[in-house]
């Protein structure tokens, strides 16, 4: 199979101000825009912010809705998550370490956008545990 990308559309108000997040902030790429999206790439997939009319209102965790990354490299999850912090982008979870001593032991982190999109950001430890573990249970954290 040649390369695939992943694309995700997703709800903002306002093009100006999800370009200084996504652009200035979190380093995206800027694409296409028009007054009512942007293109973005973020890490070579591309995101599609569409402008709505609808009232944009928080989720109240982090479940079920949230995109994100899962980064090979521990250097590009610390990387970004430096750049994060360095840009003052809201964290909706500060970075931890979950299940610490399992074989699904991962970094993570939730950035919320201004239109209240939330975005999750993983190193996996071993490998295997992105696709793998079916012999465990644990996924993400209770609510």
């Amino acid at each position: 199979m040649s390369a695939t990308l992943f694309h995700l559309a997703f709800p903002v108000s306002n093009i100006a101000q999800t370009k200084a997040y996504y652009v200035d902030g979190l380093g995206c790429i800027p694409g296409r825009e028009n007054p009512h999206a942007l293109i973005l790439n973020l890490y070579g997939h591309q995101l599609v912010a569409h402008t709505t009319k609808e009232p944009l209102t928080p989720q109240r965790g982090i479940y079920p809705r949230h995109f994100g990354l899962v980064f090979t490299a521990e250097q590009d999850w610390q990387e970004l998550l430096e750049r994060a912090q360095q840009h003052q982008l809201p964290f909706r979870e500060e970075p931890k370490n979950r299940f610490v001593g399992m074989p699904l032991e991962h970094r993570t982190f939730f950035l919320e956008d201004p239109f209240y999109n939330l975005m999750e950001f993983k190193y996996y430890r071993h490998p295997e545990a992105i696709f793998g573990g079916a012999e465990y249970s644990q996924i993400g954290d209770r609510t």
